[in-house]
């Protein structure tokens, strides 16, 4: 039996600074497909709300620990909020 040995990425983001890690996200929702991306006029409204939040601290959604551009981008992903932002 052989094992595949694999990083974890998310362990290693110690190793990034602030910077590099939202240049990847950002690289990483660019590149998601049509289906599963919002338009780019609903991710700036999700983002425009999440902004004004006060459950917003340095990029994370305090309820859930997400990172709100990522959640934000994704059709199958809502406002953890009660009641929801967007």
């Amino acid at each position: 039996m052989t094992e595949e040995l694999r990083a974890c990425r998310k362990c290693l983001l110690y190793t990034e600074t602030r910077e590099e890690f939202f240049q990847k996200l950002d690289i990483y929702i660019k590149n998601l497909s049509e289906d599963d991306r919002v338009s780019q006029e609903l991710y700036e409204r999700r983002l425009n709300l999440c902004a004004r939040c006060s459950r917003l601290t340095g990029g994370m959604c305090t309820l859930c620990g997400c990172y709100v551009e990522l959640r934000a981008a994704l059709k199958v992903r809502r406002c953890p909020d009660i009641p929801r932002k967007w």
